[in-house]
């Protein structure tokens, strides 16, 4: 329904739109939303499998064995003379569980050097012999 003026008749289109349809369109859809958002967070009833698992083992320590270029050994940082290597790479194959045997050694030693003490560690019983590098060489 358009409004008019008392005196004459419309110079031109009305110009204003009316409002309230538009309230109450926006109004009724205010309320679906509202009774509708709850019943969207409902939870799915699962019966879940149970399961059991033991912790996990916690990881073996490791001995650094270090070689310099004179040829002197380093048990952890302390040095040992050449003639206690065997006892200990063999109280070292004996812990449960057996730590990991890290080889250090002077970018000058000799392979030689190397290969004895691989082998030492081999008949003592050592399963696990890593090598530690330097990943950034000096130029």
């Amino acid at each position: 329904m358009a409004f008019g003026r008392f005196g004459g008749h419309a110079q031109g289109p009305q110009a204003e739109i009316n409002m309230v349809p538009l309230i109450d369109v926006m109004l009724v859809l205010l309320v679906i939303f509202m009774l509708s958002a709850p019943l969207m967070t409902h939870a799915v009833r699962l019966s879940l499998p149970n399961a059991q698992s033991s912790a996990t083992p916690p990881e073996p320590a490791k001995v650094e064995l270090s070689l310099d270029a004179q040829g002197q050994l380093f048990w952890d940082g302390a040095q040992i003379p050449r003639e206690q290597l065997g006892l200990r790479l063999q109280q070292l194959a004996r812990q449960q569980p057996q730590p990991a045997l890290h080889l250090r050694a002077d970018q000058s030693t000799r392979y030689q050097a190397l290969a004895d003490i691989m082998a030492e560690a081999s008949r003592q019983g050592v399963k696990q012999i890593g090598f530690i590098s330097d990943p950034h060489p000096a130029p």
